[in-house]
């Protein structure tokens, strides 16, 4: 699927695995959401441009690459998205982070904005977005939408699980826009939610319903 990436490394999908089972508790659904996160992130970043500088060794000195360019934006969407931020920031503790907060309007399925915050020249900054369900896209659409107003030029998604709805509406919108998941479910029910998917994944983090 064109700019679409899923993410099949072993650990990956059996941490996914583990977070599917109805019977895993709020805190290993937490903690397998923050480590696959990192793991996720790990391949989000893998062509960041590098740079070489001048560094001494304890036995000599070299040239050796560093990351290049303004340092890196992790967007989360509010609430679900945060349980991706700590296994991110992990990997690049000098990221930014934005915070967007979108609810999923019950009757209508359509994101409302409630709180929006990010860090200044978005224009000069990859920005990743990340949000562990990409069921309809409409908080993905949206926050993007947000983004961009606010100058993002470079945006990745990424997220868990998606559902072919959620990437075809996601792609239609934003074409310039890649998506790095761990797996493609098979669809979406009459309520929003994926299928087989793994239930509502801010009310397995926190333990609400």
């Amino acid at each position: 699927m064109e700019g679409v990436t899923v993410v099949d490394h072993p650990l990956v999908q059996h941490k996914l695995t583990l977070m599917r089972d109805k019977s895993r508790s709020t805190k290993g659904f937490r903690q397998l959401l923050n480590e696959i996160g990192m793991l996720l992130c790990y391949e989000v970043t893998r062509d960041l441009p590098l740079e070489d500088v001048e560094i001494e060794t304890p036995l000599t000195p070299m040239r050796a690459p560093m990351l290049a360019g303004k340092k890196l934006v992790f967007a989360p969407i509010l609430r679900a998205g945060v349980g991706f931020l700590d296994g991110m920031l992990d990997l690049v503790p000098s990221a930014r982070v934005a915070h967007i907060g979108l609810y999923r309007d019950p009757e209508t399925l359509t994101a409302v904005e409630y709180y929006f915050k990010a860090p200044a020249n978005l224009a000069e900054r990859l920005v990743i977005v990340m949000d562990p369900m990409l069921a309809t896209a409409n908080s993905a659409v949206a926050a993007i939408d947000r983004l961009k107003e606010r100058g993002a030029r470079e945006i990745r998604f990424v997220c868990l699980l998606a559902a072919p709805e959620g990437i075809e509406k996601l792609r239609g919108e934003h074409p310039d826009v890649p998506i790095w998941t761990a797996a493609i479910d098979e669809r979406l029910n009459d309520h929003g939610y994926i299928v087989p998917g793994l239930g509502d994944a801010g009310d397995r983090m926190y333990g609400t319903k």
